[in-house]
């Protein structure tokens, strides 16, 4: 059987030591009086409620799976799900960081975050349940109408209603203004929505009392395109007035996805047959408040990646201590025993240690960004939320892209470790792979991320936002430039700092001639940036350790810690040269193939 323990003394060196949360969050008038302890005692409690309720429900809700009656149009959610959710919502996780006006604890987002990742690591897919609830929640909270926030966020902040994001459509991904999906205003002001939504993840289930969908749908007077989609708010039951559960609405789940991974959650076919639904925002711009659930959905899907990438880690590392397999190359370890333990071997360190400075520069970037968002919506100084506003759409991409498939690359490297033992169920390492291979491809394809990043957000403003992010890792640099015992971080970060500004301007320019050149190069390039960001931090995490040791701090954990750095600075940040090159290769050989994909 799998193991996981919450990675809660790393949590709070990237919170306390690196990024120092509380001092921002003592900027924010609702945070002011959070302080250390109080973090520490939440996540505490919350590494159990994941450790020791749910994740002994990963197993075996992904052998059980969840069961559709196409009578009823009910799901049924494994064993055990239910009674796990029942204690989630009364121990208050749903309302951690939500708006103490609608029932929230108001903690901080940097909390949420902590977690999330730790539910992730524990069971994906049972998680993925109240997960999609937070981005339907924000989406409300900000452009929903009075009425609306009064019926929902209530008892969506208490987790006794989920929510979902019903986009994808048989016919159309990513590509939302193909969408078939109409809305008919009625006299009462409602609407009547008809059409099918796929691929809707929690989409139904037996687990909450109501299911909150927000669907994209189109007005009958809408422009074509994407310019012509209005977004909904489209209840499984109707909510009456006092707000006790109405009537059950015409949403009904018609199929359930039968799926690679991540079993345990329902991945609906959803019919909407003329259900009553209201409008959340603008006719025609339902886009905009659909972002605010889609951007928070990409965290959520890095974070997944990343909680996935710790508990692959730990496993196999355990695994790797106790499996004794030959001897090492150097000479024998194990004098007692027959064989010496796998994790001897240089191979099998280099897959460990792949997948720990993924987790640990993974947990350093999602921190941020959540610190980040915190500031967007609640610094009282406008530039603040502005220029964190503008670092958070350009590190988006990246958080849902890299981590993603840095997830999948060391969850397979975990399951390397175990050798035929890691394509044994029981093991839980080839469940780990199957469910996060579906993270590369949810909420926009990283190849779409990495459209996003190139085109929009680094070539779409000339590079502004990129400029941002370099004056932080050039200000890391200015400080650091002299201390040599530094140099083995500082100085390949700084090359790259400077190859990047270069990098960006080659591929512009070639890509204001041929716009193909932008999507040759855009998958390479978000890996590229990706390492930037994840030297920066790694770089930042270096210097505490460095600091704490010639403090004479004897804690293992700061050596360990500089050992990870070493690694990753030595063996996976050298990527960026290979790839640097591989983009620059152009869009030629790529599209000039007629005869190779006849």
């Amino acid at each position: 059987m799998p193991i996981y323990n919450p990675p809660l003394r790393d949590m709070q060196f990237v919170m306390h030591e690196v990024l120092n949360v509380t001092q921002d969050l003592q900027d924010m008038p609702q945070h002011a009086d959070t302080d250390v302890d109080t973090i520490n005692a939440v996540l505490e409690e919350a590494g159990k409620f994941a450790a020791e309720v749910i994740f002994p429900l990963n197993i075996s809700g992904d052998t059980e799976g969840c069961t559709l009656n196409r009578e009823t149009h009910e799901v049924t959610t494994p064993k055990g799900f239910k009674e796990a959710y029942k204690t989630y919502v009364a121990g208050g996780w749903a309302a951690l960081s939500c708006d103490p006006e609608f029932g929230g604890q108001g903690l901080p987002l940097v909390v949420n975050q902590c977690l999330y990742e730790m539910m992730n690591s524990a069971n994906q897919a049972w998680t993925m349940y109240p997960g999609l609830t937070h981005g339907a929640y924000a989406s409300l909270h900000t452009h929903g109408t009075p009425e609306q926030k009064a019926t929902y966020l209530a008892k969506m902040t208490s987790g006794e209603w989920t929510g979902t994001m019903c986009l994808t459509e048989p016919h159309c991904g990513t590509d939302l203004g193909l969408m078939r999906t109409k809305a008919e205003p009625q006299a009462d002001g409602t609407y009547k929505i008809t059409g099918a939504k796929i691929f809707i993840s929690a989409g139904e289930h037996d687990m909450a009392d109501n299911i909150i969908h927000l669907v994209l749908a189109r007005l009958p007077d809408a422009p074509p395109g994407i310019k012509g989609v209005s977004l909904f708010v489209v209840p499984k039951y109707l909510v009456n007035a006092d707000g006790t559960l109405g009537a059950r609405n015409t949403v009904y789940c018609a199929g359930l996805e039968h799926k690679m991974g991540i079993h345990a959650n329902a991945t609906a076919q959803i019919m909407l047959d003329g259900a009553v639904g209201t409008l959340v925002g603008q006719p025609n711009k339902g886009m905009q408040g659909m972002f605010v659930m889609m951007n928070a959905a990409r965290l959520g899907v890095g974070n997944q990646s990343l909680g996935l990438t710790e508990v692959a880690y730990q496993n196999a590392l355990a695994y790797a201590k106790d499996r004794i397999q030959m001897r090492s190359l150097s000479g024998v370890k194990a004098k007692d025993k027959p064989a010496d333990p796998i994790i001897v071997h240089p191979d099998v360190r280099k897959m460990l240690l792949t997948a720990k400075a993924y987790a640990e520069g993974g947990r350093a970037l999602a921190m941020f960004c959540s610190v980040l968002l915190e500031k967007v919506h609640n610094h009282p100084d406008e530039k603040v939320r502005k220029d964190s506003d503008d670092m958070l759409s350009l590190l988006t991409p990246i958080t849902k892209a890299f981590l993603t498939d840095n997830g999948f690359q060391s969850a397979v490297m975990c399951q390397q470790v175990f050798g035929g033992h890691g394509f044994i169920k029981e093991w839980g390492m080839e469940q780990f792979v199957r469910d996060a291979r579906i993270n590369m491809i949810y909420e926009g394809t990283n190849t779409i991320q990495s459209l996003d990043l190139l085109g929009r957000k680094v070539l779409g403003n000339n590079g502004a936002t990129l400029k941002k992010f370099g004056k932080l890792v050039g200000a890391l640099v200015e400080a650091e430039g002299v201390n040599e015992k530094m140099a083995e971080f500082i100085n390949p970060l700084a090359m790259l700092g400077d190859q990047i500004t270069k990098f960006t301007t080659e591929i512009g320019f070639k890509g204001f001639q041929n716009p193909d050149e932008v999507g040759a190069a855009a998958v390479d390039y978000l890996r590229v940036a990706g390492h930037l960001v994840f030297g920066y931090f790694w770089a930042r995490m270096a210097s505490v350790a460095l600091q704490q040791i010639a403090a004479g701090n004897t804690d293992p954990f700061y050596g360990a810690k500089l050992q990870t750095a070493r690694f990753y600075f030595a063996k996976l940040f050298p990527e960026t040269v290979t790839l640097m090159r591989t983009a620059r290769a152009g869009s030629k050989v790529l599209m000039d193939t007629d005869l190779a994909l006849a």
